[in-house]
Protein backbone atom coordinates (compact mmCIF):
# COMPACT_ATOMS: atom_id res chain seq x y z
CA UNK A 1 0.00 0.00 0.00
CA UNK A 2 1.37 3.33 -0.80
CA UNK A 3 2.27 6.38 1.59
CA UNK A 4 -1.02 8.47 0.21
CA UNK A 5 -3.49 5.15 0.39
CA UNK A 6 -2.08 4.55 3.86
CA UNK A 7 -3.14 7.89 5.23
CA UNK A 8 -6.37 7.98 3.09
CA UNK A 9 -6.78 4.66 5.64
CA UNK A 10 -5.96 6.51 9.01
CA UNK A 11 -9.35 7.35 11.03
CA UNK A 12 -9.61 11.28 12.20
CA UNK A 13 -9.40 12.28 15.42
CA UNK A 14 -13.42 12.90 14.88
CA UNK A 15 -13.45 9.53 14.25
CA UNK A 16 -11.62 8.13 17.04
CA UNK A 17 -13.38 10.40 19.04
CA UNK A 18 -16.81 8.91 17.77
CA UNK A 19 -15.93 5.09 18.12
CA UNK A 20 -15.05 5.67 21.83
CA UNK A 21 -18.18 7.29 22.39
CA UNK A 22 -20.53 4.64 21.08
CA UNK A 23 -18.74 2.35 23.20
CA UNK A 24 -19.00 4.45 26.25
CA UNK A 25 -22.69 4.73 25.65
CA UNK A 26 -23.43 1.29 25.33
CA UNK A 27 -21.36 0.97 28.59
CA UNK A 28 -23.50 3.87 30.29
CA UNK A 29 -26.56 2.56 29.06
CA UNK A 30 -25.99 -0.57 30.40
CA UNK A 31 -24.54 0.55 33.91
CA UNK A 32 -28.26 2.71 33.94
CA UNK A 33 -31.00 1.96 31.81
CA UNK A 34 -32.61 4.31 29.75
CA UNK A 35 -35.90 3.69 31.98
CA UNK A 36 -33.71 4.66 35.15
CA UNK A 37 -32.75 8.10 33.71
CA UNK A 38 -36.73 8.81 32.37
CA UNK A 39 -37.14 8.18 35.95
CA UNK A 40 -34.79 10.59 37.45
CA UNK A 41 -36.27 13.29 34.93
CA UNK A 42 -39.55 13.00 35.83
CA UNK A 43 -38.35 13.64 40.15
CA UNK A 44 -36.07 16.93 38.36
CA UNK A 45 -37.50 20.40 39.79
CA UNK A 46 -37.00 23.60 38.21
CA UNK A 47 -37.21 25.22 34.59
CA UNK A 48 -34.83 25.41 31.77
CA UNK A 49 -32.79 29.19 32.35
CA UNK A 50 -33.57 29.58 28.70
CA UNK A 51 -30.08 29.14 26.70
CA UNK A 52 -31.31 30.40 23.32
CA UNK A 53 -33.06 33.66 25.54
CA UNK A 54 -29.94 34.45 26.94
CA UNK A 55 -27.85 34.82 23.93
CA UNK A 56 -30.69 36.51 21.69
CA UNK A 57 -31.25 39.17 24.07
CA UNK A 58 -28.00 40.26 23.65
CA UNK A 59 -27.82 39.88 20.08
CA UNK A 60 -30.65 41.86 19.54
CA UNK A 61 -29.15 45.20 20.88
CA UNK A 62 -25.80 44.21 19.02
CA UNK A 63 -23.78 43.58 22.42
CA UNK A 64 -21.49 40.50 22.66
CA UNK A 65 -22.68 37.25 24.13
CA UNK A 66 -20.58 34.96 25.20
CA UNK A 67 -20.84 31.63 25.76
CA UNK A 68 -17.91 31.40 28.31
CA UNK A 69 -16.03 27.64 28.00
CA UNK A 70 -14.94 25.58 30.67
CA UNK A 71 -12.18 22.95 29.46
CA UNK A 72 -9.37 21.48 31.08
CA UNK A 73 -8.18 20.12 28.31
CA UNK A 74 -7.65 19.41 24.72
CA UNK A 75 -6.65 16.70 22.05
CA UNK A 76 -4.49 19.04 20.25
CA UNK A 77 -3.55 21.17 22.92
CA UNK A 78 -3.23 19.02 26.05
CA UNK A 79 -3.69 20.40 29.73
CA UNK A 80 -4.86 24.04 28.74
CA UNK A 81 -4.91 24.65 32.70
CA UNK A 82 -3.67 22.80 35.67
CA UNK A 83 -5.17 24.83 38.52
CA UNK A 84 -9.16 23.71 37.42
CA UNK A 85 -11.82 24.18 39.38
CA UNK A 86 -15.01 24.49 37.90
CA UNK A 87 -17.00 26.39 40.16
CA UNK A 88 -14.28 29.39 40.67
CA UNK A 89 -14.22 29.63 36.59
CA UNK A 90 -17.99 29.81 36.56
CA UNK A 91 -18.36 31.71 39.22
CA UNK A 92 -15.97 34.03 37.48
CA UNK A 93 -17.45 33.98 34.19
CA UNK A 94 -20.59 35.25 35.61
CA UNK A 95 -19.30 38.12 37.31
CA UNK A 96 -17.23 39.30 34.14
CA UNK A 97 -20.91 39.24 31.78
CA UNK A 98 -20.47 35.99 30.47
CA UNK A 99 -24.47 35.12 28.90
CA UNK A 100 -24.27 31.38 28.37
CA UNK A 101 -21.67 28.92 30.12
CA UNK A 102 -20.32 26.00 28.12
CA UNK A 103 -19.11 22.57 29.71
CA UNK A 104 -16.97 20.03 28.80
CA UNK A 105 -18.22 16.52 29.70
CA UNK A 106 -16.08 14.27 27.37
CA UNK A 107 -13.87 12.61 29.90
CA UNK A 108 -11.53 10.53 26.97
CA UNK A 109 -10.03 13.09 24.76
CA UNK A 110 -11.16 16.29 27.15
CA UNK A 111 -10.80 15.16 31.08
CA UNK A 112 -14.33 16.71 30.94
CA UNK A 113 -16.77 15.68 33.65
CA UNK A 114 -20.67 15.66 33.89
CA UNK A 115 -19.90 16.45 37.53
CA UNK A 116 -18.11 19.87 36.22
CA UNK A 117 -21.18 20.78 34.28
CA UNK A 118 -23.81 19.99 38.16
CA UNK A 119 -21.19 22.33 39.81
CA UNK A 120 -20.84 24.58 37.43
CA UNK A 121 -24.55 25.45 36.83
CA UNK A 122 -25.28 25.03 40.73
CA UNK A 123 -23.01 27.21 41.61
CA UNK A 124 -23.95 30.49 39.32
CA UNK A 125 -27.28 31.49 37.62
CA UNK A 126 -26.57 31.13 33.81
CA UNK A 127 -27.64 28.49 31.40
CA UNK A 128 -25.32 25.72 30.55
CA UNK A 129 -24.65 23.84 27.52
CA UNK A 130 -23.36 20.38 27.49
CA UNK A 131 -20.49 20.03 25.35
CA UNK A 132 -19.74 16.82 24.26
CA UNK A 133 -20.47 14.52 21.12
CA UNK A 134 -23.74 13.18 20.88
CA UNK A 135 -24.06 10.65 18.90
CA UNK A 136 -27.39 8.55 21.41
CA UNK A 137 -30.90 9.58 22.20
CA UNK A 138 -29.27 8.20 25.42
CA UNK A 139 -26.89 10.76 25.84
CA UNK A 140 -29.85 13.42 25.23
CA UNK A 141 -31.86 12.49 28.14
CA UNK A 142 -28.65 11.84 29.99
CA UNK A 143 -27.83 16.03 29.76
CA UNK A 144 -31.33 16.49 30.86
CA UNK A 145 -30.69 14.53 33.86
CA UNK A 146 -27.75 16.41 34.72
CA UNK A 147 -29.07 19.90 34.66
CA UNK A 148 -28.21 21.23 30.98
CA UNK A 149 -30.22 23.77 29.16
CA UNK A 150 -28.69 22.97 25.58
CA UNK A 151 -27.36 19.99 24.19
CA UNK A 152 -24.62 20.68 21.30
CA UNK A 153 -25.21 18.40 17.70
CA UNK A 154 -22.05 18.22 15.25
CA UNK A 155 -23.35 18.14 12.19
CA UNK A 156 -19.28 16.29 10.98
CA UNK A 157 -20.50 13.21 13.09
CA UNK A 158 -24.32 12.87 12.97
CA UNK A 159 -26.84 12.09 9.72
CA UNK A 160 -29.80 14.72 9.19
CA UNK A 161 -32.32 11.77 10.14
CA UNK A 162 -30.05 11.89 13.84
CA UNK A 163 -29.87 15.23 14.66
CA UNK A 164 -34.01 15.90 13.59
CA UNK A 165 -34.34 12.95 16.19
CA UNK A 166 -32.14 14.40 18.50
CA UNK A 167 -33.13 18.06 18.37
CA UNK A 168 -36.98 17.29 18.45
CA UNK A 169 -36.05 15.18 21.47
CA UNK A 170 -34.10 17.75 23.21
CA UNK A 171 -36.72 20.32 23.05
CA UNK A 172 -39.51 17.85 23.95
CA UNK A 173 -36.94 17.77 27.49
CA UNK A 174 -36.97 21.39 27.72
CA UNK A 175 -33.72 22.05 26.12
CA UNK A 176 -32.01 24.08 23.43
CA UNK A 177 -30.14 23.15 20.86
CA UNK A 178 -26.97 24.27 19.59
CA UNK A 179 -26.05 22.47 15.71
CA UNK A 180 -22.16 22.87 15.06
CA UNK A 181 -21.01 23.53 11.00
CA UNK A 182 -17.88 23.60 9.97
CA UNK A 183 -18.25 23.76 5.64
CA UNK A 184 -20.56 24.24 3.48
CA UNK A 185 -21.50 20.27 2.87
CA UNK A 186 -22.38 20.71 6.90
CA UNK A 187 -24.77 23.61 6.45
CA UNK A 188 -26.51 22.24 3.80
CA UNK A 189 -27.42 18.90 5.57
CA UNK A 190 -29.08 21.21 8.74
CA UNK A 191 -31.07 23.30 6.17
CA UNK A 192 -34.65 22.76 7.26
CA UNK A 193 -34.04 21.11 10.81
CA UNK A 194 -35.81 23.00 13.04
CA UNK A 195 -33.41 25.06 14.96
CA UNK A 196 -33.03 28.26 16.24
CA UNK A 197 -28.85 28.53 16.52
CA UNK A 198 -25.64 27.37 14.18
CA UNK A 199 -22.33 27.38 15.65
CA UNK A 200 -20.33 27.87 13.27
CA UNK A 201 -16.40 25.78 14.60
CA UNK A 202 -13.55 27.94 12.60
CA UNK A 203 -11.84 24.57 13.18
CA UNK A 204 -11.64 21.57 11.06
CA UNK A 205 -12.51 19.10 13.57
CA UNK A 206 -10.65 16.62 11.07
CA UNK A 207 -7.36 18.66 10.68
CA UNK A 208 -7.82 21.03 14.19
CA UNK A 209 -6.72 24.20 11.73
CA UNK A 210 -8.56 27.14 12.69
CA UNK A 211 -9.29 29.90 10.32
CA UNK A 212 -12.08 32.26 11.18
CA UNK A 213 -12.96 33.41 7.33
CA UNK A 214 -15.23 30.29 8.05
CA UNK A 215 -17.27 32.15 9.62
CA UNK A 216 -17.93 34.42 7.20
CA UNK A 217 -18.07 32.26 3.96
CA UNK A 218 -20.84 30.16 5.79
CA UNK A 219 -22.52 32.85 7.80
CA UNK A 220 -23.68 34.40 4.46
CA UNK A 221 -25.66 31.27 3.49
CA UNK A 222 -27.46 31.10 6.95
CA UNK A 223 -31.32 33.01 7.11
CA UNK A 224 -31.57 35.78 9.01
CA UNK A 225 -33.88 34.78 11.74
CA UNK A 226 -31.05 31.57 12.91
CA UNK A 227 -28.94 33.06 15.38
CA UNK A 228 -24.97 32.53 14.43
CA UNK A 229 -22.29 31.82 16.96
CA UNK A 230 -19.19 31.81 15.82
CA UNK A 231 -16.69 29.10 17.65
CA UNK A 232 -13.01 28.86 17.92
CA UNK A 233 -10.06 31.31 17.15
CA UNK A 234 -10.98 34.46 18.86
CA UNK A 235 -8.06 35.35 21.01
CA UNK A 236 -7.77 39.14 20.68
CA UNK A 237 -9.95 42.10 20.65
CA UNK A 238 -8.73 42.47 17.19
CA UNK A 239 -10.68 39.00 16.30
CA UNK A 240 -13.67 40.18 18.73
CA UNK A 241 -14.32 43.36 16.67
CA UNK A 242 -13.69 42.22 13.26
CA UNK A 243 -16.94 39.07 14.17
CA UNK A 244 -18.86 42.82 14.99
CA UNK A 245 -18.48 44.23 11.64
CA UNK A 246 -19.79 41.09 10.00
CA UNK A 247 -22.64 41.14 12.08
CA UNK A 248 -21.39 38.64 14.33
CA UNK A 249 -22.52 38.99 18.36
CA UNK A 250 -22.28 35.68 19.73
CA UNK A 251 -19.27 33.59 20.64
CA UNK A 252 -18.41 30.08 22.16
CA UNK A 253 -14.73 30.98 23.40
CA UNK A 254 -12.89 28.34 25.60
CA UNK A 255 -8.98 28.10 25.59
CA UNK A 256 -7.92 31.88 25.20
CA UNK A 257 -10.07 32.42 28.29
CA UNK A 258 -8.86 29.05 30.47
CA UNK A 259 -5.22 30.06 29.82
CA UNK A 260 -5.32 33.23 31.71
CA UNK A 261 -5.17 33.81 35.51
CA UNK A 262 -8.27 34.51 35.97
CA UNK A 263 -10.51 33.39 33.27
CA UNK A 264 -13.57 35.88 33.52
CA UNK A 265 -11.26 39.01 33.58
CA UNK A 266 -9.68 37.26 30.03
CA UNK A 267 -13.19 37.83 29.45
CA UNK A 268 -13.71 41.28 29.75
CA UNK A 269 -10.85 42.18 28.34
CA UNK A 270 -11.96 40.46 25.20
CA UNK A 271 -15.41 41.30 24.74
CA UNK A 272 -16.01 44.39 27.38
CA UNK A 273 -13.66 46.58 27.13
CA UNK A 274 -12.14 45.72 30.65
CA UNK A 275 -8.74 46.49 31.68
Amino acid sequence: MNQSNTAAAMPTLLEKIVAVKKAEVAERSEKIPLAVVEHMLAELNGPSRGFYEHLQKRVERHENAVIAEIKKASPSQGVIRENFSPVEIAQSFERHQAACLSVLTDASFFQGSEVYLEEAREATQLPVIRKDFIIDAYQVYESKAMGADCILLIAACLSQTQMLTFTRLAYDLGMDVLVEVHNLAELDKVAGLPIRMVGINNRDLHTFDVNLTTTFELAAQIPKEILIVTESGIHSREDVELMNTMGIYAFLVGESLMRHDDPGEKLDQLFFNGV
